[in-house]
């Protein structure tokens, strides 16, 4: 099947891709198995909207799942990509743009008195976890039950029944003993650590499992419980790293971690990801110290680039702007689901958008997360589609708005949200 100008459709593509790509994507979730239907396939990008292959318009609000803030396509992220293409793509060398990233990031984040460029989050976390095994000299790792740290085999663990146990493999192909010293613990409550633990790894906003704002108390309890044994406390910043605040959700809340990773944000849509955290534990990473790290990319001048043009764009009065857009999105997203007679939340922690479909207090924990109506966050997705308006396809995962997100285009969301609710109650009847 062909669009009428004789371009192939999203469904002919994607069925194309599915012969020579495992699925058909190159990240599970874009297949759309958590939601139903076909995906969309996107040919381009501008502000707040994307195009898909037969020429159909969508408000974006997946934003490359928080990378994209300033607006897809922004002329400064552009312009500088641009300029920094000429002078070659790759060199596996130093060069003035990384320390000049390394540099901004220092600034911003007071905890990262150094910084290590890499590729991904998920490169990120994995470094994470060796620095900080290699620094205390110890092996277990404690992560929270529903936060996703990107695909290491270390973290890839699942909880068991048990309030706290070791964790057991989240996935095929990861063996028993890659997490055999991970502990998957609840979020929100404070785990009695012992001289075992090399480092408690936590999204201080939890973005995967919903949005979930830590508990008052939570994170400064696992500040004062890793001084109390010497453990390190690791930050995964991937979603919220630039995207809450100038110096993150740490400077939201006001507490330190020793380690913290980032991606996303840091390339201003391009591919990158970062660890920052004290000098001394830092200078642990090869060449001054014992634990590996090397990459031939790491610090690829277009992605530091990119980067450096959107972080000069991030000013404080921008995350002002960013708060007030996010919250007046979901009083109307709220607003249009309760005309519906659709019942869904939409919490709000920093500039982040939560979607929890069925009636109920907002989660606090991945238990309480998991208790979202899957079908119903089905129903709506789809028709929001139908209207034009592109939401994650999964019901756990964050809405992203950006400076391309107008009140004209949120007018928009909200008319749009309406009539998706009023079909998607249609159809769950």
């Amino acid at each position: 099947m062909c669009t009428g100008r004789g371009v192939p459709s999203n469904t002919e593509l994607f069925r194309r891709s599915t012969d020579v790509i495992p699925g058909g994507v190159n990240s599970s979730i874009r297949a759309f198995r958590a939601v139903g239907g076909e995906p969309y396939v996107v040919a381009r990008a501008e502000g707040p909207y994307v195009w898909d292959v037969e020429g159909r318009r969508y408000i974006d609000l997946v934003q490359s799942y928080g990378a994209v803030i300033l607006g897809h396509a922004h002329p400064a992220i552009t312009a500088a990509i641009t300029a920094a293409a000429v002078d070659g793509t790759s060199y596996g060398a130093p060069t003035p743009r990384e320390m000049k990233l390394a540099t901004t990031i220092s600034e911003r984040v007071s905890s990262c008195e150094q910084v290590r460029l890499m590729n991904s989050g998920t490169e990120a976390t994995s470094t994470a976890v060796r620095l900080a095994r290699g620094f205390t000299g110890r092996d277990r790792v404690v992560i929270f039950h529903g936060n996703f740290h990107g695909a290491t085999d270390a973290l890839l663990a699942a909880g068991g029944s048990g309030v706290a146990t070791l964790g057991l493999p989240g996935t095929a192909g990861v063996p028993s003993g890659a997490v055999a010293e991970t502990m998957v613990v609840p979020y929100n409550q404070v785990p009695t650590l012992d001289e075992s633990v090399a480092a408690v790894i936590v999204e201080p906003i939890a973005a995967n499992m919903g949005v979930v704002a830590p508990a008052a108390g939570f994170l400064d309890g696992l500040r004062a419980e890793c001084d109390r044994v010497g453990a390190l406390l690791v930050f995964d910043e991937v979603i919220t790293g630039f995207r809450v605040d100038t110096g993150g959700a740490q400077a939201k809340y006001d507490v330190t971690p020793d380690l913290t990773t980032f991606g996303k944000v840091i390339g201003g849509g391009l591919p990158i990801g970062a660890v920052g955290g004290r000098r001394e534990v830092m200078q642990t990473l090869s060449p001054l110290g014992p634990v590996f790290h090397a990459g031939t990319l790491a610090g690829n001048p277009i992605a530091t680039a990119a980067g450096l043009a959107a972080l000069g764009e991030l000013t404080p009065d921008v995350y002002m702007e960013l708060l007030a857009r996010s919250h007046r999105l979901a009083a109307l997203l709220r607003d249009a689901c309760a005309a519906a007679g659709f019942p869904a939340r939409f919490p709000v922690v920093g500039t982040l958008v939560g979607i929890v479909c069925g009636d109920g207090p907002d989660p606090v924990d991945f238990e309480s997360a998991k208790r979202t109506d899957e079908a119903a966050y089905g129903a709506f997705f789809r028709a929001m589609l139908a209207e034009g308006v592109a939401l994650a396809p999964g019901a756990y995962e964050a809405v992203f708005v950006g400076l391309g997100h107008t009140d004209e285009v949120l007018a928009d969301i909200a008319a749009a949200a309406e009539r998706a609710a009023h079909r998607a109650v249609t159809e769950l009847a």
